[in-house]
């Protein structure tokens, strides 16, 4: 393939006969997007957890809902905050390094949990150490794929690539209520650790960390592009790209629209639905299973997202979402009930159709104005998307110990919706198309 690639141009009987072996086979790009697919589905594992721990590590420890609450906090925001430097460290070290890893630190953080008895040990286990390894694969492992294997449908390989975390959600969230029921939680625990370790001999044989490693082009390029050398300093090169992107307007609206798309959906609906629909005598399996449902929708959702962003303007886009969030946020309150009823199934679908629907947007916007930084910049919009979500994680926690109820907190987001739909409505677009570097 390396050879078909070079000589094509400079001999003439070639042009002629790789268009047809092209078509006919299977690019590479593809079979490297479906293991990181099966990758982030085994790593979403340690994501479906914390929702279902709230109940019975306050009911075992007499751990107030804040305190937990702190320790997903913890996690939510060293999700984000370590995402930038991941997707630099890949640049330095490649995804098969930095990503397994962070699946064997996601491992070793989820199973020491099962021996501790202090408030401490959950936010040094589940905070520091699972968020740190699931920050170091976390989207930024999606984009920094997507950016080098695909030159074309990156929209749709991010909105699949993004879906597959709720593809893990989906088959994680009944299999470990249901042990959380059953077998305590401490079992549960154990299977995300194991989930962890067994993706990573898979990641570490099949994952490649750059086309010309197999000795391909890029999905949709016209031409072979050579590996780029290892980029050395990493920390300085993602904080050099901070420092030029904080002087962009696009820059704040995308992380401030994506802090309150975090704050809508980690940091609210994944932490604190199943305590909620649980204080209002629903099951805690019933809930989680509800949960599960939104992982279904969110893969279709978020891949139509991809396609609907390789056809539209991605701004306006991110407005349809966040405003549609919002308002069915407001009704949630009034739909919490002992039963599964069709109004919140309604709620179910429709909320997982909008779940994550706004990734491939925001890349796409990093994309059309930071180019070859864009994976970084995402990465730190990520962050700020996890701080949202750790803020939320906290409070909700802290709301449901004051006031008896989460009545506020969905009132509140729902109204943090209507202003991210504001934000990314002013987001300007670049006056050429092509994508260029942050400017010095």
């Amino acid at each position: 393939m390396t050879q078909t690639t070079e000589t094509a141009p400079a001999a003439a009987p070639q042009p002629a006969d790789t268009p047809p072996a092209r078509r006919t086979r299977v690019h590479r790009a593809w079979f490297v997007a479906a293991v990181a697919f099966v990758t982030i589905i085994g790593a979403a594992a340690f994501r479906s957890v914390p929702g279902l721990l709230i109940d019975p590590l306050h009911e075992e420890f007499d751990w107030s809902r804040g305190t937990i609450g702190a320790a997903v906090s913890v996690n939510l925001a060293l999700y984000g905050l370590t995402a930038p430097f991941a997707a630099a460290l890949m640049d330095r070290f490649g995804i098969r390094r930095v990503v397994a890893v962070a699946l064997t630190v996601i491992a070793l953080g989820s199973g020491l949990t099962v021996w501790m008895d202090s408030a401490w040990q959950l936010i040094l286990c589940w905070g520091l150490l699972v968020g740190l390894g699931s920050g170091s694969m976390a989207l930024a492992f999606a984009a920094t794929v997507t950016n080098r294997w695909f030159t074309e449908r990156r929209g749709l390989v991010s909105g699949i690539l993004t879906a597959a975390s709720a593809s893990g959600q989906l088959i994680f969230l009944p299999l470990l209520s249901w042990i959380v029921e059953k077998h305590d939680w401490r079992p549960a625990a154990v299977t995300v650790s194991l989930a962890a370790l067994a993706v990573v001999p898979f990641v570490w044989l099949l994952l490649r960390d750059h086309p010309a490693d197999v000795g391909v082009e890029p999905y949709g390029a016209t031409e072979f592009v050579p590996k780029p050398a290892p980029v050395t300093g990493a920390a300085r090169r993602t904080l050099g790209v901070l420092s030029r992107a904080v002087r962009t307007g696009p820059f704040w609206l995308l992380a401030g629209a994506f802090a309150i798309c975090g704050a809508s959906t980690n940091g609210l609906i994944q932490t604190h639905f199943v305590p909620a629909a649980h204080d209002h005598g629903m099951p805690i399996q019933a809930a989680a299973s509800l949960l599960a449902v939104i992982g279904v929708f969110d893969v279709v959702g978020t891949v139509a997202s991809g396609w609907f962003t390789d056809r539209f303007e991605a701004r306006r886009l991110l407005a349809v979402y966040y405003a549609l969030r919002g308002v069915s946020l407001l009704f949630l309150p009034m739909l919490l009930a002992p039963n599964v009823h069709v109004p919140m199934v309604f709620f179910i679908v429709f909320y997982g159709l909008d779940w994550v629907a706004t990734v491939p947007p925001t890349l796409a916007l990093c994309r059309e104005h930071y180019g070859d930084d864009s994976a970084i910049v995402f990465g730190w919009v990520l962050a700020s998307h996890q701080v949202g979500a750790a803020v939320v994680a906290f409070a909700g926690g802290v709301a449901r110990d004051v006031f008896g109820s989460y009545d506020v907190v969905w009132y509140a987001s729902g109204a943090l919706c209507a202003a991210a739909a504001l934000m990314s409505l002013v987001i300007r677009r670049r006056a050429t198309p092509e994508a260029v570097a942050v400017a010095v």
